[in-house]
């Protein structure tokens, strides 16, 4: 038996509107795992593409489960810089935009050794094969900043797995890129539970219809290339990132991403803070040009982020609370993580 990673995009959309009507009749129903590797400050297409849904969830009613994947630092990494640091800025990040620590659960990695232990016999589940010939397993070796390829990167998506299955997630917000992991995660439930009996759900994926942000360079925002806006940055910061972003010769605003990129992303961006439509902001602009796109953008971002950067630095006024949320939620996770690792060897038949 093969994992097929060459999922078909219409099914999984079909399939992710359809969750989003069971959501809205019964958010009870589904518990979400998601989460951040600490590498560095989170940043507006953060914001966009994952942060603002996991708010939106959290309101409906689901029960979701934040990880800081801070053990996943060390996939692509030969040391975790700045671990602490790095965190401590997740959990400010997190509670600024919105996430209740008393309707979700913010977790580590490191302080959940039932969620590790359920690694060794998820991966008598996939072959080395299996695992070799996941796409995005495949780009982080091409990506990779070590010296060589530790056996931790091919075991990542086990890692994954192993995040998602142990609190019993059955629902998995991903980009179109993410679903070969997503299927990794769903064979290892579907075998685990046919050679062993029914512990697992197999999680479905909840496509994210995130817009796509470019960096101030018109190249892939990344936290590692400088060419953000982090939730953390303050006005001044904004409006000089923003200053300095690359757009083109042509004077007339418009919004066409494939002819235009770099100006295009700064007028969706525009767009997004606003709550409007980027065709309309790019015909408001007009013949600005792009002093006035750029002048339009920092408004927006600064205003729309001004809530948020308020709250982040009242949260980081009291760093003992942060650190208190985060340990409430290692307790949750903890409990939930022991009570699976209970199921698993009982259905396995090893000694506990």
């Amino acid at each position: 038996m093969t994992i097929t990673t060459d999922l078909p995009a219409a099914p999984a959309a079909r399939r992710s509107a359809d969750l989003e009507r069971l959501l809205a009749r019964d958010p009870g129903a589904f518990r979400v795992l998601t989460g951040d590797r600490p590498t560095g400050a989170l940043h507006l297409g953060h914001y966009f593409g994952t942060l603002q849904n996991r708010v939106r969830l959290q309101d409906l009613g689901v029960d979701v489960f934040v990880l800081v994947a801070d053990y996943q630092v060390l996939t692509d990494r030969d040391v975790a810089d700045l671990l602490t640091e790095h965190v401590e800025g997740l959990l400010l990040d997190y509670l600024a935009i919105g996430i209740d620590p008393a309707r979700s659960t913010v977790f580590s990695h490191s302080a959940v050794p039932a969620l590790n232990q359920l690694m060794l016999p998820f991966l008598s589940l996939v072959s080395v094969a299996e695992l070799g010939r996941n796409p995005t397993v495949k780009d982080e070796i091409a990506h990779s900043r070590q010296a060589a390829v530790s056996g931790l990167m091919y075991t990542y998506p086990v890692h994954q797995a192993a995040d998602i299955l142990f609190c019993k997630g059955n629902l998995v917000p991903v980009g179109q890129d993410q679903l070969p992991h997503l299927e990794i995660t769903r064979t290892i439930a579907r075998r685990f539970n046919e050679r062993y009996g029914h512990v697992f759900p197999e999680p479905d994926a909840l496509l994210s219809a995130a817009p796509l942000l470019l960096g101030t360079d018109a190249t892939k925002m990344s936290k590692s290339r400088g060419n953000s806006v982090t939730l953390s940055a303050t006005a001044d910061e904004t409006a000089r990132l923003i200053k300095g972003a690359t757009t083109d010769a042509e004077r007339r605003i418009t919004y066409e991403p494939d002819r235009r990129p770099g100006v295009s992303s700064l007028v969706l961006l525009a767009a997004l803070c606003l709550d409007r439509d980027p065709y309309d902001v790019a015909e408001e602009i007009g013949d600005g040009g792009s002093s006035a796109l750029k002048r339009t953008v920092t408004e927006a971002v600064n205003a729309r982020m001004a809530p948020i950067r308020a709250r982040r630095a009242e949260y980081a006024q009291d760093m003992g609370y942060v650190r208190a949320v985060l340990r409430a939620g290692n307790e949750r996770a903890n409990a939930v993580a022991d009570a699976t690792l209970r199921e698993v060897r009982e259905a396995m038949g090893t000694p506990g």
